[in-house]
This record gives structure tokens, sequence and C-alpha cells, in this order.
């Protein structure tokens, strides 16, 4: 039981940091994809995609992809996450 909540504290402990590189290019996937756009889907997605930075730098950076997911969705944009 210690060992597989040892692994678990690992694995957890190792997606913190890989998540964190992860929120600014999500950030500029949308700037590049939205640009001038003006019309709802896009409005939506950018105040979500300030949420999200915000997130980011509270260091909650696994909601703050969830939150750029969102975002994307709201615009219609397909976002390319590290693997």
């Amino acid at each position: 039981m210690k060992i597989a909540l040892a692994v678990l504290a690992l694995v957890v402990s190792a997606a913190g940091p890989a998540f964190a590189g992860q929120c600014p290019a999500l950030q500029a996937q949308l700037d590049k994809a939205l640009g001038q756009r003006y019309d709802a889907g896009a409005a939506n997605a950018k105040v979500m995609a300030k949420d999200a930075m915000a997130l980011h730098q509270a260091g909650k950076h696994a909601e703050s992809v969830a939150k750029y997911d969102d975002a994307a969705k709201a615009a219609g944009v397909k976002l390319e996450k590290k693997q």
C-alpha cells in the first residue's frame, strides 16, 4: 500500500510541471487562432483564456488546461498539446 501511494505521489508531482509548461503554449495557440475574430464564440473564448491564465499563475495547471480546452471548444479551435 505504501509503495502504491509513493508511486501515485511521484506521478502527481511529475504531472504538475508538465502542465505548467503547456499553459503558455495553449494561450499562444488561442491568441493566434482567434486573432481579429469578433464573433461571440471568440469573445467567450478570450474571456475563458484569461481565466485559464489566472489559474496557471495561481499554480492550478490542470484546471488551467481544462479551461483552455473549454475556450477552444467555444471558439471551434483545435489545440495541439504536448505529450
